[in-house]
């Protein structure tokens, strides 16, 4: 029996559509200097080019009046105990400490004074934090992800957005990966059952028709 190809396989089963809705959120995940640095542990090259493909992205929400959130990874407890299980899985999030430069956010696309952080212990931003209540009290319809990881928090929190009843779209530009294999399955994935994964400039375009 001759194999099907992925997308044949797939082909009106899943991939249906979701588009845009009428008040989106940017939702900027974890662009912290521990992706982008060299020197650390959780080093991703491809996040730099994400980091510069979302200066636009988030310039534009800003002069649209779009809602912006960034999010980041925190433990305020010395031995990490509110990371729980998941560093315990993955110790290297046990330097994701409040005293740590590392876990400060990258200068491009860092947050105003006016914009929202959400600080998680775990990969989904909606998990264990007040996003979902935020977006629901301000009307929101339609999640805009951005950051890093792609397989990691970026997957999780597009999972998670749906689930919340959100219309879902990743920035296929705007995230990044420690390696390119998990970050072109976890889009495949992401674009067939959860989402829309989007080029850089249909969110371009849509902000700039989507006036607030």
């Amino acid at each position: 029996m001759k194999q099907q190809s992925l997308n044949d396989n797939y082909q009106g089963v899943w991939g249906n559509r979701i588009g845009f809705g009428k008040k989106p959120v940017l939702l900027l995940v974890d662009f912290i200097q521990s992706y982008i640095t060299a020197s650390e542990p959780l080093y991703a090259p491809d996040v730099i080019t994400a980091v510069q493909e979302t200066e636009a992205v988030l310039a534009l929400a800003r002069e649209q009046n779009i809602l912006v959130i960034h999010t980041n990874i925190l433990y305020h407890a010395k031995n990490q105990i509110d990371g729980g299980m998941w560093v315990k899985k993955s110790p290297v999030m046990a330097a994701m400490t409040i005293d740590n430069p590392a876990t400060h956010f990258c200068l491009q696309v860092q947050p105003l004074d006016t914009e929202l952080v959400i600080t998680k212990n775990y990969a989904s931003a909606f998990f264990a934090t007040s996003l979902s209540s935020v977006l629901n009290a301000e009307a929101i319809d339609t999640v805009i992800i951005v950051g890093c990881s792609t397989s990691g928090c970026v997957r999780a929190t597009a999972v998670d957005a749906v689930q919340h009843g959100f219309r879902t779209i990743v920035i296929r530009d705007c995230v990044g990966d420690r390696h390119r294999e998990p970050h072109e399955a976890n889009l495949f994935d992401i674009d067939s059952k959860y989402g829309d994964v989007v080029s850089k400039q249909e969110v371009l375009n849509y902000f700039t028709q989507n006036k607030n």
